[in-house]
């Protein structure tokens, strides 16, 4: 029974519900804040998750209704993944997001990801050129699939090695 208490202390912990003990002092000061800000019930934190996440697959999927115009196609596809990953930030909260996002593993995934995002909806909203919109809607799906296999242990090498194997011309 008291490992059962303790697996459900770490899952609580794990999705965000209790915070960790940590004795270090954390630079993290205004994240700090905002977590304590943002007490939520464990079910107010599923329907958050919920609603940001269906409201992103929505968006990502209308942006196909509207592929041939790549300005609103970045638009909508760039703000659709903005959702969806927001979204995980009610289930853990937005401190252990941006430290999970931070993490030495994930860092140059998640900084290729923010700025090609970032790149995506600069080209649609200010450049207006539809090829770039669309080079750069590619790069920022790559970096997606990139981004998301970080979660998934040993998934970006598996990866690198299929690429490398199938693209290999040396027999």
């Amino acid at each position: 029974m008291e490992k059962m208490n303790r697996a459900m202390e770490k899952m609580k912990i794990l999705v965000g519900m209790e915070e960790e003990v940590i004795e270090e002092e954390s630079s993290f000061a205004f994240m700090d804040e905002l977590n304590q800000n943002c007490t939520l019930s464990y079910q107010q934190r599923l329907y958050g998750f919920a609603v940001c996440l269906v409201s992103g697959v929505a968006c990502t999927l209308l942006s196909m209704l509207v592929f041939f115009n790549p300005i609103k196609f970045g638009i909508t596809f760039s703000f659709g993944n903005l959702l969806a990953i927001g979204s995980t930030a009610f289930l853990i909260g937005p401190k252990r997001q941006v430290t999970m996002m931070l993490d030495p593993v994930r860092i140059y995934a998640t900084a290729i990801y923010l700025a090609s995002i970032i790149m995506s909806l600069f080209c649609a909203l200010y450049v207006h050129n539809k090829l770039l919109t669309l080079l750069a809607i590619l790069l920022e799906f790559s970096a997606l699939v990139w981004y998301s296999l970080s979660y998934i242990p040993f998934a970006r090498s598996m990866v690198s090695k299929v690429m490398v194997a199938c693209f290999d011309t040396e027999f």
